[in-house]
Formats: C-alpha cells, sequence, structure tokens
C-alpha cells in the first residue's frame, strides 16, 4: 500500500505541474494563433485554466493527506507541502476570485467582445494579475516537481 501512496504522490505532482505548463503555455497560446477566433479561443482557454484549477486543488489535497500520514505533524516542516500549499492557494484564488471576476465583465460588456468594450481596460489589468500569478504557480511547480523526492525521505 506504500508503494502506491507514493506513485499517487508523484502521479498528483506530475498531472498538476505538467498539467500547469501544457495548458499555460502551450495549448492556449496555439488557441489563440490558430483558431483566429480570440473570443472562443479565449473560452476554450478559460475552460482548460479552471479544469487545471481543480486538477491543483485536487491534486493539493492528495498530497497533504499523504504528508500528513507520512510525516505527521512534522509535515509542516516539509518544504513540499509549504509549496502546494501556497499553489493551491494561488489556484484558489484563479478560480473562485479571478475567473469569475473576468467572467463578469464579460458578461457586462455583452453584446460587445469585452475587449471592445468601455471594461476593456479593468478585463486587461485582471487578466495581467491572472497571468503574473499563473506564472508565479506555474515556477513554483518546477520547484515541487524538483523537491518531490524529500517528501519521500
Amino acid at each position: 500500500m506504500r508503494r502506491v501512496a507514493e506513485a499517487l504522490y508523484l502521479i498528483a505532482i506530475t498531472l498538476w505541474v505538467g498539467g500547469l505548463w501544457v495548458v499555460g503555455y502551450l495549448v492556449a497560446p496555439v488557441l489563440f494563433a490558430h483558431l483566429g477566433d480570440r473570443q472562443l479561443a479565449g473560452q476554450m482557454a478559460g475552460r482548460l485554466f479552471t479544469l487545471i484549477g481543480w486538477i491543483g486543488l485536487g491534486a493539493a489535497a492528495y498530497l497533504a493527506v499523504f504528508l500528513v500520514g507520512r510525516w505527521g505533524a512534522a509535515f509542516l516542516k516539509r518544504a513540499v507541502f509549504w509549496l502546494a500549499l501556497v499553489m493551491a492557494a494561488m489556484a484558489a484564488v484563479q478560480l473562485f476570485g479571478i475567473q469569475p471576476l473576468m467572467e463578469q465583465l464579460k458578461l457586462q460588456a455583452l453584446p460587445r467582445e469585452v475587449m471592445e468594450s468601455v471594461l476593456r481596460d479593468r478585463f486587461a489589468t485582471w487578466h495581467g494579475v491572472s497571468s503574473v500569478l499563473y506564472l508565479v504557480q506555474s515556477l513554483l511547480g518546477l520547484w515541487l516537481v524538483i523537491w518531490s523526492g524529500r517528501g519521500l525521505r
């Protein structure tokens, strides 16, 4: 059972961090470059960002359970735990704060596209905040991958 738990720990990290990088830096740019419809590309990218956010929260929950089971109260001394916690907090801010706010701005702009409306600047600001948060989360994810072995030893 221990090997299964360890394998799931590594799979959770791989899925979460790999998903962050694939969605954010491969799929989303390809959507915008090749779909020809920026609004549709944005909708599809938004759905993928939501999906990877939920994957991140699920992975973080498993990592926390695994680390508590492995280390007991000493899990608080593990950098892997704190990295996962900070990344999960960022995912939650994206999912429950920034993304709903951006969706609301899009709805307020209807029937126009938000980037063609008076809400353009607010949307662009929140999009920028979201992008920076995603970049930080992605970089912390690399750190999590590098340190993932520390959660096993």
